[in-house]
């Protein structure tokens, strides 16, 4: 069995703290909370589970926070969570099985990290993160912003998923400012940071320096496979933004370069070809998107609409405008078995079955 620190940083998450710790406190033998400026109940509900609470004074930069956080673990392996992830009962039996298990020449695990969830509570997102990493290792967290940690050696890819129930909208506009304060520093922007800033500003409206910026950062040799595919669908959610469908359709096709189609980009396509009714091309990139199959090793976004019930319900629209209404009926029928309590769905399927009945 191996042993395991839990290392958080925190700044008022008095409604979410509590949530997350009774979701792992029993599974891990030491808690790391270090606050970096907390002025609601935080630390006092967090002493509740451990007296290793810590303050650090924020200077514009999570990495620091985090690196603070991992010197101060004196277990095997750290693990790391924001103050609105939770483990469910399913995966925390899975958490206990790793414990129990776990290869110790690994460095790093993979976690699922399940986020944006739809109106059932499904997750719309799902990204791999390096979740748990061996201390002895050092590794270092990087970035001012959207930090990620670097690792190397033996990576173990698990099964286990951590959900991300963000309850307060974050409307701020201070990931945008430790961007702009670096810039004006003269800080030399790494291809990542190129790409997250761009994401900054298109958070805020400023679209065409979002472009600017998504073209700089595509147009960096070094920048990550994934990051560069994920920066096409964002350069072309600025172009849809700005009424440009020549441009966005581009952009959709150069995500193509850097791997083989992903399922959302054909996605995105066929709804482009929908839109202006050519629903034959739209049947091409829908059927494309329902026979691909994702890479459960790859770290990229996966989105999961696209890979699972989009391109059906998609599908069903195309085959009942063309009055194909047993195709149509057998597209909706698959993504009933994705969503069976969608009402839009239940409703589609009884109006084809009538169409058929005709």
């Amino acid at each position: 069995m191996i042993t395991i620190s839990l290392c958080m940083i925190v700044k008022d998450e008095e409604n979410s703290i509590a949530r997350c710790l009774d979701s792992i406190h029993d599974l891990v033998d030491e808690i790391i909370i270090v606050d970096t400026g907390s002025i609601d109940q935080t630390k006092n509900i967090a002493r509740q589970y451990t007296d290793k609470i810590y303050d650090f004074k924020w200077v514009d930069n999570f990495s620091s926070a985090r690196n603070y956080s991992f010197k101060l673990a004196t277990k095997q392996y750290i693990m790391w969570l924001d103050a609105d992830d939770v483990i469910n009962k399913p995966n925390r039996k899975l958490l206990k099985q790793l414990k129990d298990h776990l290869n110790p020449a690994v460095n790093s695990v993979t976690m699922k990290y399940l986020v944006n969830r739809d109106k059932f509570g499904n997750p719309s997102f799902i990204i791999k993160r390096n979740r748990l990493v061996k201390s002895s290792c050092q590794f270092k967290w990087n970035g001012a912003v959207h930090e990620y940690l670097e690792v190397s050696g033996p990576i173990f890819h698990s099964d286990i998923s951590i959900h991300h129930l963000k309850n307060k909208t974050d409307n701020s506009k201070r990931n945008l400012r430790i961007y702009e304060k670096q810039l004006d520093k003269g800080a030399a922007f790494s291809p990542r940071d190129l790409f997250y800033y761009a994401n900054e500003l298109m958070r805020h409206n400023e679209l065409h320096k979002a472009i600017t910026y998504y073209t700089l950062f595509l147009n960096h040799k070094e920048a990550w496979k994934e990051d560069k595919i994920a920066s096409c669908g964002r350069l072309a959610d600025c172009y849809h933004f700005l009424d440009d469908q020549e441009k966005e359709r581009e952009i959709l096709y150069k995500s193509f370069e850097y791997d083989c189609p992903r399922a959302d980009f054909c996605c995105r396509l066929g709804n482009l070809f929908l839109e202006k009714n050519q629903v034959n091309e739209a049947i091409y990139w829908y059927e494309y998107a329902s026979k691909l199959t994702w890479d459960k090793n790859c770290m990229g976004f996966y989105h999961v609409p696209s890979w699972t019930w989009l391109p059906h319900l998609k599908l069903s629209i195309c085959y009942y405008k063309k009055g194909d209404f047993k195709k149509a009926y057998k597209h909706n029928t698959i993504a009933l078995d994705y969503l069976p309590y969608d009402p839009g769905l239940i409703n589609n399927q009884k109006l084809i079955k009538n169409k058929i009945r005709t």
